[in-house]
């Protein structure tokens, strides 16, 4: 084929969609610029909420499927959610802080635990969900899968304070409720039975109750599974099924240790 047959080959191919790839970068901007102002103190709140303003209603402007002066709303709308949001996130620090040996002050949390970044734009992008705006509350959502490793839906419930170590390989699902003071670490799947199609609407993804810690690569799975207040389900372990209170979960497969004969 010549170039013009191939540039109208593509252009076939492309016609059933209107993707906007802009949005998708003009969404990282947005979500870095918005952790910036929240969380550095040298930020002069005046002018950086007025640039979020900016760039909020210029991503709306491609994500929004309603009238114009609809889609304006919502900037006021997520606006009034910041101060709630950042003392849920206050929290979340000062937990992490309190209950991880490993770590050194306040300010180490803010700026270097890969935890709490996804732990923050989740609850960002979880007022954009609740907003109707899924598609941004995707790309911000995506955005800090990408820089983490830790894959929170927006859709998700998440009480405060809330602790992730270690953060990478952690999947929570859309429909996941997880109560206050839970602890989750590293491959920690909140999961879902069945991927049908015909779910959508259907809790999908497990309760975690209050006081609940999940140690690494532990994979709970379902919609009507609880796993009750205080429990500990231990690492690798593999969980369908509701979990009463006060209860530790743990896998049973056998490490065996052989000591070496010396010749």
């Amino acid at each position: 084929m010549t170039k013009e047959q191939i540039i109208q080959n593509i252009a076939g191919l492309k016609s059933h969609t209107s993707i906007n790839y802009g949005i998708k970068t003009k969404t990282e901007a947005f979500t870095e610029k918005l952790f910036y102002t929240l969380f550095d103190s040298n930020a002069n709140l005046n002018e950086s909420i007025s640039e979020l303003e900016k760039q909020f209603k210029e991503i709306v402007q491609i994500a929004c499927k309603k009238e114009h002066d609809s889609c304006d709303e919502f900037w006021y709308n997520f606006l009034d959610k910041l101060p709630t949001v950042l003392k849920q996130l206050n929290q979340d620090a000062a937990y992490i802080l309190e209950n991880d040996p490993a770590s050194n002050n306040i300010d180490e949390v803010y700026l270097g635990y890969p935890g709490f970044y996804a732990i923050a734009i989740y609850r960002l992008s979880h007022k954009l969900y609740t907003l109707g705006l899924l598609l941004f509350s995707r790309l911000m959502s995506e955005y800090a899968h990408r820089i983490t490793g830790t894959d929170i839906h927006a859709g998700a419930e998440i009480a405060s304070p809330f602790f992730i170590d270690h953060a990478t390989g952690i999947v929570i699902g859309e429909t996941t409720v997880i109560h206050e003071n839970v602890k989750i670490y590293q491959g920690v799947t909140l999961g879902a039975l069945s991927v049908s199609k015909d779910m959508k609407n259907a809790k999908r993804h497990p309760t975690v109750d209050r006081n609940v810690c999940i140690y690494a690569n532990a994979t709970i799975l379902g919609g009507e599974t609880t796993i009750g207040e205080n429990s500990i389900v231990g690492g690798n372990a593999w969980v369908t099924r509701s979990i009463p209170a006060n209860s530790m979960v743990l896998n049973t497969t056998t490490t065996e240790v052989k000591i070496k004969e010396l010749k």
